[in-house]
C-alpha cells in the first residue's frame, strides 16, 4: 500500500523538525608565533583538527604567518580559519589554550636556565588567556615545562586537571624513532613510554617498550638499550647543538596536536603527560611527567604504573629536581 503525502501532512511535517544546528568547529588558541607555535597552528588546520587563532607580542608577525597560511587553504583543500592577533582580547571561547611563548634554548644552555624568563611570560600569558576563555584547558609547551605547568596552574587558580604540560609525548616518540632506527624497523610499530620531567631527568622505561606488541629486549641487548636511553635523554640537546640557533619545533608541534587531537575529540587517550600529582607515585603538589587518560576535561586520570625501585628512585628524583624549580619560581606566583 502507498501512503500519499497530503498538503496537510506535508506542513506537519515541516512542523515537527527540528533546524540542523550549525557547525561549530572547535577553536584553539596558540600564544607564540615562534616555530613551534607557528608548525603548531599548521598542524592544528591542516588536519582539520580546529580553527586557530594565533598570538603574538611581535606586530605583524602572527598576522603574517596567519595569512600565509590562509592562503595555502586552497591547496591543502581544508576551510579552517586561522588568524593571527596581538591582542588578548581575541582569545574568546576557546576550547584550548597552548601557550609555547618563551626564550628558546641556545647551545649551552639547559632547560633550567630559561626558568625566570619564562616563568614571567607563562604566568602573564595564562591569566590573560584564561580570563578571556574561562572554560579553555591549558596545554603548556614552554621550557622547564613541568615547572611551567605548575606555574601557569597557579597563575591560573583553574582546577589542576585543566592544565597539563607537553612532555612524554614529544620524549616517547624521539624514544621510538632511535628504537626504530637502530633495528630498522617502521617507527609505527614501536610503541615507547617515558616519564618524569621533560630534562635530562626524564624516565624512559624500556620494559614498557614493545614492537608491535614484542618486547624490544627480544631485539635489543641491555648496552644497546642504554645507548638509546642516553640519547633519548639528550635529544633536545642533539638538535640544539646542531642547528646553533634555535631548537626542535616540528616533532614539538606535532606532540602538542596529537595532544590537542585527543583532547577535543575526547579520545580517553593512554598518554604521557606533565599533570598535577596528588600522591600518585608517592609524589604530591608538583607537575611532572606520568601516563594519564587525556580526554574533553582534560586529565580523566592519572594512570599508576607498578614501577621497580630503580625506576620509582628515577621518578622521585626527577620530582626533586622539579620541586627545587618551583622553589625558585615562587616570588614570581606571589607577584
Amino acid at each position: 500500500m502507498i501512503s500519499i503525502m497530503t498538503e496537510d501532512s506535508v506542513a506537519s511535517l515541516s512542523q515537527s523538525l527540528t533546524p540542523p544546528v550549525p557547525f561549530s568547529p572547535p577553536r584553539v588558541a596558540v600564544i607564540g608565533a615562534g616555530k613551534v607555535g607557528s608548525t603548531l597552528a599548521q598542524r592544528l588546520a591542516e588536519k582539520e583538527i580546529a580553527d586557530v587563532t594565533l598570538l603574538d607580542v611581535v606586530p605583524g608577525l602572527p598576522q603574517g604567518i596567519a595569512l600565509d597560511l590562509m592562503e595555502a587553504r586552497g591547496v591543502e583543500r581544508h576551510d579552517r580559519a586561522i588568524i593571527g592577533t596581538n591582542d588578548y582580547a581575541d582569545l574568546t571561547a576557546m576550547d584550548v589554550v597552548v601557550i609555547t611563548a618563551g626564550k628558546p634554548r641556545l647551545p649551552g644552555m639547559s632547560r633550567d636556565d630559561l626558568l625566570d624568563i619564562n616563568g614571567t611570560i607563562v604566568a602573564h600569558a595564562a591569566q590573560q588567556a584564561i580570563t578571556h576563555s574561562p572554560n579553555a584547558l591549558l596545554l603548556i609547551v614552554t621550557n622547564p615545562l613541568d615547572t611551567m605547568a605548575y606555574v601557569a596552574w597557579q597563575a591560573t587558580g583553574l582546577p589542576p586537571q585543566r592544565v597539563l604540560g607537553m612532555a612524554g609525548v614529544l620524549d616517547s616518540a624521539r624514544f621510538q624513532t632511535f628504537i626504530a632506527l637502530e633495528l630498522g624497523v617502521s617507527v609505527l610499530d614501536v610503541h615507547t613510554m617515558v616519564l618524569g620531567t621533560h630534562g635530562d631527568a626524564m624516565v624512559p622505561l624500556p620494559r614498557f617498550c614493545t614492537i608491535n606488541g614484542v618486547p624490544i629486549t627480544e631485539f635489543l641487548d641491555q648496552d644497546t638499550i642504554d645507548r638509546l636511553v642516553e640519547r633519548t635523554r639528550f635529544a633536545g640537546s642533539e638538535i640544539v647543538n646542531l642547528m646553533k640557533t634555535g631548537g626542535a619545533f616540528y616533532a614539538p608541534a606535532s606532540a602538542a596536536c596529537g595532544m590537542v587531537e585527543a583532547m577535543l575529540a575526547d579520545r580517553s587517550r593512554l598518554l604521557p603527560a606533565a599533570c598535577y600529582l596528588q600522591g600518585e607515585y608517592g609524589l604530591k603538589d608538583i607537575y611532572l611527567g606520568v601516563p594519564c587518560r587525556l580526554g574533553r576535561q582534560g586529565v580523566e586520570a592519572v594512570v599508576e604504573l607498578n614501577l621497580t625501585d630503580q625506576e620509582q628512585d628515577s621518578l622521585r628524583s626527577a620530582g626533586e629536581l622539579v620541586r627545587g624549580q618551583i622553589d625558585r619560581v615562587r616570588s614570581l606566583l606571589k607577584s
